[in-house]
C-alpha cells in the first residue's frame, strides 16, 4: 500500500486517470481492463500502486470483477460519478472534516430512527453485513471490509423508513460512499494501528446493530456519534 507522501499522491493520480478513462469513453460500458501489468507501464506507476487504486474503484462501485473474466467497468456505476467534491474530500482533511459533521447529523437520526423502526428483514440484513465485515477484517481484506462498512450504513437508512432520508440519502450515496470507502482505505495506512483501529471499528459497527435490535433509540443514536467521532479522530491523531 501506498504509505509515503509520494506514494500516496501517486496513488491520488492513478485513482483520477483510472477514472478519467470510465467517464470519457476510453473504457466502453462493461469493457474488460487491461492487464494489472500493463496499467502499471501506461500509468508508469507500480503495480503494487495500480492494484490499491483498482480495489477503491471496486468498492466504491465504478469497476467490477468477474470469475474468469477479470476486471470489467462496471454495467451498473453510481450515480454522480466523480462529484467535484469527491476529490477535495481525498486531498482535503477540512472537507473530510465537513463531511464528518454533516454525517452526524443524517446517521445519527437515522440510528434513532431505526431503533423505532426497523423491521426484522432488515435487522437481519445488517447482522449478516456486519459478519461479512467481521471476516474482512479477520483476514485483513481491506477492500472487502470497505465495501461491508458502506452497505451497512445504507441498510441503516434504509431501516429509518423515512421518506426524506431515504430519498436524500438516494441523492448523495455516490459521496457517502466515497467518503465511508476512502476513510477505510485511508485508515489501513496507519501502519501502526491498522489492525486495531479496523477491530474498534468493527465493534462500533456492532454497538450501533445492538442498539437497534434492542429497540434503544437514544443508546443508538450514542454509538452512532461514538463512531463517527472516532472515525474523525483516527486521522487527526495518524
Amino acid at each position: 500500500m501506498a504509505s509515503t507522501s509520494a506514494g500516496r499522491k501517486t496513488l491520488t493520480r492513478v485513482i483520477a486517470e483510472l477514472e478519467g478513462k470510465i467517464l470519457d469513453a476510453s473504457w466502453r460500458k462493461e469493457t474488460r481492463l487491461p492487464s494489472e501489468r500493463e496499467l502499471a507501464a501506461s500509468l508508469a506507476a507500480s503495480r503494487t500502486t495500480v492494484r490499491e487504486a483498482i480495489q477503491r474503484l471496486v468498492a466504491r462501485g465504478l469497476l467490477e470483477t468477474r470469475r474468469g473474466s477479470g476486471l470489467h467497468v462496471s454495467s451498473h456505476p453510481p450515480a454522480r460519478l466523480c462529484a467535484p467534491w469527491l476529490q477535495l474530500i481525498a486531498e482535503n482533511p477540512p472537507m473530510r472534516a465537513d463531511t464528518l459533521e454533516f454525517r452526524l447529523v443524517f446517521e445519527c437520526a437515522a440510528s434513532r430512527f431505526a431503533a423505532e423502526r426497523a423491521t426484522q428483514a432488515e435487522l437481519d440484513d445488517m447482522d449478516t453485513i456486519l459478519l461479512k465485515m467481521d471476516q474482512a477484517v479477520r483476514s485483513e481484506d481491506v477492500r472487502a471490509e470497505a465495501l461491508a462498512d458502506a452497505e451497512f450504513h445504507t441498510a441503516l437508512a434504509g431501516a429509518s423508513h423515512n421518506l426524506m432520508m431515504g430519498h436524500f440519502h438516494a441523492s448523495v450515496i455516490a459521496e457517502l460512499r466515497e467518503h465511508i470507502t476512502s476513510n477505510t482505505f485511508d485508515a489501513a495506512h496507519i501502519d501502526a494501528d491498522a489492525k486495531r483501529l479496523s477491530l474498534m471499528r468493527l465493534d462500533q459497527h456492532r454497538a450501533v446493530y445492538e442498539a437497534i435490535r434492542a429497540r434503544a433509540p437514544q443508546a443508538a443514536f450514542d454509538a452512532m456519534y461514538a463512531h463517527i467521532d472516532f472515525v474523525g479522530k483516527q486521522f487527526a491523531s495518524a
